[in-house]
């Protein structure tokens, strides 16, 4: 499914979609199209981008890529897939009861799922929160382990 949805494979491309995506929210999620985790969260994604266009909009980020690795060394992809948030250019955090604010690990359960995060995502924008609580129940949120390297 991943073919039905904008797929950016250099740098300048995520720059200008982040730089021009305007009162709309961003949802950019890092995988890759081989990755089977991946085709599951491409199928809802693709199935939900309709639903969302009003107020978001959603491209995918090819991990594998040498000119994006600045992306995904700066927001710490090490797990796929990861789904980055922003509105008006700037970075949207959630905080989902998980370690990382900073991205969705993993896919989501279902459409509706998805649809709900980016509606909050987007209403906590227009009041000018950088940070939003995830109105998904616990056990709907994707549970992993961080491990820090060297510490």
């Amino acid at each position: 499914m991943s073919y039905l949805l904008t797929t950016l494979l250099k740098k300048h491309e995520v720059d200008s979609i982040i730089k021009d995506t305007i009162d709309k929210v961003l949802v950019l999620r890092f995988g890759r199209a081989s990755d089977a985790v991946c085709l599951q969260l491409d199928q809802i994604l693709s199935k939900a981008v309709r639903d969302v266009s009003k107020f978001a909009t959603v491209a995918l980020v090819d991990v594998d890529s040498e000119d994006v690795q600045v992306y995904v060394k700066y927001f710490d992809i090490s797990l796929i897939p990861s789904t980055v948030f922003f509105f008006n250019a700037h970075h949207m955090k959630m905080d989902s009861g998980t370690a990382d604010h900073t991205k969705w690990i993993g896919a989501f359960h279902r459409k509706q799922d998805f649809i709900d995060v980016v509606e909050a995502i987007f209403r906590g924008a227009m009041k000018g929160k950088l940070i939003v609580n995830c109105p998904l129940p616990p056990e709907r949120i994707p549970k992993y382990q961080l491990l820090y390297k060297d510490v």
